[in-house]
């Protein structure tokens, strides 16, 4: 029932692709924005000492050290099993374990709470080792003679609003900017948005799909109608681009500029500038 009721939003004749690899599935399914650093861990010593080595991905390696007596576990594989996954218990840190190796004369028993609090421990000495070998990069110097900008003149599509920006275009090359759509400065009807969705490509409307069914090439404009409010649809065929063209409403025009003093004040603060009444 479900599919029935999305085929019948596809367009006839279009391409379906199916995708039946699980991993990729399950790749999906995963967190894809979690950065976290691949850690290496070793662990070593004798029953008097243990010694703790974590080396980053970066080559940043600390090495900690738990003084006690730690006799041989009754179930050697049950220790050992024990110590690689107290170890790789990284999860409220940002290191994964990549890789966990135990290098002991024997199988023995650290209680978890002695076993946890030595991770953490060491965990933390990483990121301070971390810190202190970043090196910060630097800039490259700006190329002498510097680069041209490709285009001389910038529309207010260019987004060119403060002073710092008009000097870094001039710099460059630039001759002539136009103030951002911000400054209010264009009144009229102008692109307000620009989308690579189209509605004639949405309506099998497209010239380029047309092959011939369609007599005229030329894409003519449309328009969106919302209660009072009227929007052209401007349609850009080589690129593939649907131009939204509106113009700026008079109450945003008597608006104070964005970034400007008055528009920084609150209305409570304005009121605090007017006259006070006598008597």
């Amino acid at each position: 029932m479900k599919c029935q009721q999305i085929c019948t939003k596809i367009r006839p004749h279009h391409p379906l692709n199916r995708n039946l690899d699980h991993n990729w599935q399950q790749a999906l399914t995963k967190t894809s924005s979690e950065r976290r650093v691949a850690v290496d861990i070793e662990l070593g010593g004798w029953q008097e000492q243990l010694i703790l080595t974590l080396t980053s991905e970066e080559g940043v390696s600390i090495t900690h050290t738990l003084d006690g007596q730690f006799d041989e576990a009754n179930n050697a594989e049950k220790a050992m099993n024990n110590l690689k996954d107290g170890l790789a218990k990284l999860g409220q840190t940002l290191y994964y374990a990549r890789d966990v190796q135990i290098n002991l004369p024997g199988a023995l028993f650290v209680p978890n709470s002695l076993l946890n609090q030595f991770r953490r421990e060491a965990a933390d000495m990483l990121d301070a080792a971390r810190l202190a070998s970043y090196q910060r990069g630097s800039r490259k110097p700006v190329a002498d003679p510097a680069p041209v900008y490709p285009q001389t003149h910038l529309s207010f599509l260019a987004n060119v609003y403060n002073q710092k920006a008009r000097e870094f275009y001039h710099r460059y090359g630039v001759q002539l900017i136009d103030a951002a759509y911000e400054a209010h400065e264009e009144k009229g009807e102008v692109p307000v948005m620009i989308t690579k969705h189209c509605l004639r490509f949405a309506f099998n409307l497209c010239p380029k799909q047309a092959k011939g069914n369609i007599k005229s090439w030329k894409a003519t404009p449309m328009q969106l109608v919302n209660g009072d409010e009227v929007l052209t649809l401007k349609f850009d065929c080589r690129p593939c681009e649907m131009h939204v063209i509106g113009k700026i409403k008079n109450h945003i025009l008597k608006m104070p500029l964005p970034g400007s003093v008055v528009a920084s004040v609150s209305p409570d603060e304005l009121l605090k500038t007017l006259p006070k009444r006598k008597g």
